[in-house]
C-alpha cells in the first residue's frame, strides 16, 4: 500500500479580549469538509521548522502575526488509509495570542469569528479533529 505521510500544524488564536478565532473553509477549496469551522493552518514544508510553518499559515490565512510562542497542546494521528486516499496526517495543534485585524485569503476560508471557547463548543459543525481536542 503506498501511504502519503503529510504533517499539519494548526493554532488556536486568542486575542487580547480572551476570545478565540474560528474561520470556516470555503467549499470550493475543501470540498470534502464544506464551509466547516476550523482554526487557522494548514500542511508544512519540509525544511522549515513547525514553529515558522505555524507563523507562515497564520500570515497567509489571516494576515495576523503571533505575539509570544505558541504552545503545543495536541498531536493527533490521523489515518485516512480506511477512506481510500492513502493519507496519513500528523496534526500538531497549538493554542497561541495575536494581534491585529484579520483580513482573510478568501480562496482558502470564507468567514471569521471571534468567540468564547463556551460559544465554540456550541458550534455544530465544526471540524471534527478539532471537535475531539474540545471534547
Amino acid at each position: 500500500m503506498n501511504i502519503n505521510l503529510q504533517v499539519g500544524v494548526k493554532a488556536l488564536l486568542k486575542n487580547k479580549e480572551g476570545k478565540y478565532l474560528l474561520i470556516r473553509r470555503s467549499p470550493t477549496k475543501y470540498p470534502e469538509a464544506p464551509n466547516r469551522w476550523d482554526i487557522v493552518g494548514g500542511r508544512i514544508n519540509p525544511g522549515a521548522s513547525l514553529f515558522e510553518n505555524l507563523k507562515r499559515e497564520i500570515k497567509e490565512e489571516t494576515n495576523l502575526d503571533l505575539i509570544d510562542e505558541p504552545r503545543l497542546i495536541a498531536a493527533q494521528d490521523i489515518l485516512k488509509i480506511q477512506e481510500h486516499d492513502g493519507r496519513h496526517v500528523v496534526r500538531l495543534t497549538y493554542v497561541g495570542s495575536i494581534d491585529g485585524e484579520v483580513t482573510l485569503d478568501t480562496e482558502e476560508n470564507v468567514e471569521y469569528k471571534w468567540l468564547t471557547l463556551e460559544e465554540v463548543r456550541a458550534i455544530e459543525d465544526l471540524d471534527r479533529y478539532f471537535r475531539e481536542l474540545l471534547d
